[in-house]
């Protein structure tokens, strides 16, 4: 789960992380009471947008001026911004935030992330703020620092003066960096985060640390022992078929391609998304509905797929272990006699009760292709749909 800058400096206020004061704006007739309430001669108007990359496609403005602020906010709200992590789409600006501006004397890179490969957190760190990680590791490697922090031993002193060596940071800065790397580190641990990114990290002409961007995302399975931060997450920029889906219990991600895959486990759903793109298809769903899925969740995550005008074909790959066939085949038959299915539809039962699931599907009297494997159900529904699966 990600949120905004807002509510990520918000939440970053409490463990002592020093942020510059901001006010938010949702309605364009606002924007000129709420502008009066920064003080500074600049202020910064920044989209609320879960993309990175906003200042490169327009979604971070400096304004000079009061005057000049509320019309960048006006120009800025309901703004479709484009950037490399949106799509050719955009995003639909429907926040703005109005910062207090400060004077810069130094931009650094810093964050926090989860290291699953060495089951530790991975403090990242760099001289070159400002600009995306991924090109500074491409063009100039050495200009990042990585560091292991043990969670049982926490952030150690050591490793503190390593990031201030490299940093470079100016002995009047010194102590304020290492209160907010301490600071960062217990927001991290505490909040159950996945990822805290401060890009960039500043340093003011007043000598002081700045977080003058925020980036928090959090574990999903953690969630429940959060719930003032659950209660934070914005679905106005997420796939209407994935919050639908959420609410069912159904693992969803839509994809761009044509063939809709409902399938049971995770790792079966990765294997059969890559059959059909070795078919030449191309899945037009990530869709798990779990081990122990019912007949409801199963006509659900029918309706979900059958609701994108892309489809032109459904593979359901269906291994039974907890999950009974039957069960698949009943939410099937459900599913096709609560609305029209106009596209073909492959299904391949195997496991538990596949005898009785296909017996259900035979006598259903609908229109659906059977396979005895995986990869022969991949070929069928591609060749079935035309190669829908490609564009």
């Amino acid at each position: 789960m990600n949120v905004h800058e807002y509510q990520a400096k918000e939440l970053l206020k409490p463990y002592g992380v020093n942020v510059l004061g901001g006010v938010l704006v949702e309605d364009a007739s606002d924007a000129d009471e709420k502008a009066k309430e920064i003080s500074t001669g600049i202020i910064v108007v920044k989209a609320q947008v879960y993309a990175g990359g906003r200042g490169k496609a327009g979604g971070v403005k400096l304004a000079k001026s009061h005057a000049e602020a509320v019309e960048i906010c006006k120009e800025m709200l309901g703004m479709q911004l484009v950037t490399p992590q949106t799509g050719e789409d955009g995003v639909t600006v429907k926040k703005v935030y109005l910062e207090e501006g400060c004077q810069i004397a130094e931009e650094y890179y810093l964050s926090l992330v989860v290291d699953r490969r060495n089951s530790c957190v991975s403090l990242i760190a760099s001289k070159e703020g400002g600009m995306e990680i991924e090109e500074v590791a491409q063009n100039n490697p050495k200009a990042i620092l990585t560091i292991s922090i043990d969670p049982l031993a926490e952030l150690r002193d050591y490793q503190i003066r390593q990031v201030i060596e490299t940093l470079e940071i100016p002995k009047e800065a010194q102590k304020s960096m290492v209160f907010s790397l301490k600071s960062f580190y217990r927001a991290f641990v505490a909040m159950d985060c996945d990822m805290l990114e401060i890009n960039p990290l500043v340093l003011t002409a007043q000598q002081e640390i700045v977080a003058l961007d925020a980036k928090l995302s959090f574990d999903d399975t953690a969630l429940y022992r959060q719930p003032a931060i659950k209660a934070l997450k914005d679905t106005s920029e997420d796939d209407p078929r994935e919050v639908q889906a959420a609410t069912h219990d159904l693992a969803y991600v839509a994809l761009d391609g044509k063939i809709g895959c409902l399938v049971n486990g995770a790792g079966l759903a990765m294997a059969t998304m890559d059959a059909i793109y070795g078919e030449g298809g191309e899945p037009a769903n990530f869709l798990d509905v779990g081990g122990s899925a019912t007949v409801e969740k199963v006509t659900e995550a029918l309706r979900i797929i059958l609701s994108d005008d892309h489809i032109n074909g459904i593979f359901i790959n269906i291994f039974g272990g907890i999950m009974q066939c039957d069960t698949i085949a009943n939410g099937i038959v459900q599913a096709a006699g609560a609305q029209q299915i106009d596209v073909p539809i492959v299904v391949r039962l195997e496991g538990n009760r596949a005898q009785e699931g296909a017996d259900i599907l035979k006598n259903s009297g609908l229109n659906i292709a059977t396979a005895p494997s995986l990869d022969e159900g991949a070929a069928k529904i591609v060749e079935m749909s035309g190669k829908g699966g490609t564009v």
